[in-house]
């Protein structure tokens, strides 16, 4: 007698759209074929602006560095703990507002580093136009993923008559 589990209904998964973009995985949370709740595409806008500007302040760090702009432990200092604070920032999102409001934060301080580095005026301008628009589009698309996945739900229930 064979204690094998049986082998999962094909209707389990979502389709397979070749390797590595995980068409094997289960397509629900339970199973029985209710949908997976979705993720949040505003944490993922804003995390994505939080670490490309890891990369500009570390850039931004080597250019005051070669023009020796201060003092080299003053230069790496602030450009080490700009560098923290987007990296936190970005860990807190899924956390509540408190990392919304520390990467509003970075936005102004990036903004005002073309004071030392001007170039960095306009940089920290396109990037504050992506956090906005990462926070606008990304609510926006959340809100719409939102309700297509409460309609799911309420079809899903009514398909199975589960409660």
């Amino acid at each position: 007698m064979s204690t094998t589990p049986p082998a999962p209904d094909a209707g389990d998964r979502a389709p397979s759209r070749g390797p590595g973009h995980g068409g094997s995985a289960p397509r629900t949370d339970d199973g029985a074929g209710a949908p997976r709740r979705p993720g949040s595409a505003r944490v993922m806008f804003a995390m994505s602006v939080l670490v490309s500007e890891i990369l500009i302040i570390l850039f931004a760090t080597l250019v005051g560095h070669g023009l020796r702009l201060a003092d080299l432990g003053v230069v790496w200092g602030v450009g080490g703990g700009a560098m923290v604070l987007c990296a936190l920032a970005a860990a807190l999102l899924r956390r509540g507002p408190v990392g919304y409001i520390i990467g509003s934060a970075v936005q102004v301080l990036l903004i005002a580093s073309g004071a030392v580095v001007p170039m960095m005026y306009a940089v920290g301008a396109i990037f504050a136009i992506l956090w906005i628009a990462a926070m606008r589009v990304g609510g926006r698309i959340d809100v719409e993923r939102q309700e297509r996945y409460l309609a799911e739900v309420e079809h899903h229930r009514s398909s199975t008559g589960s409660p």
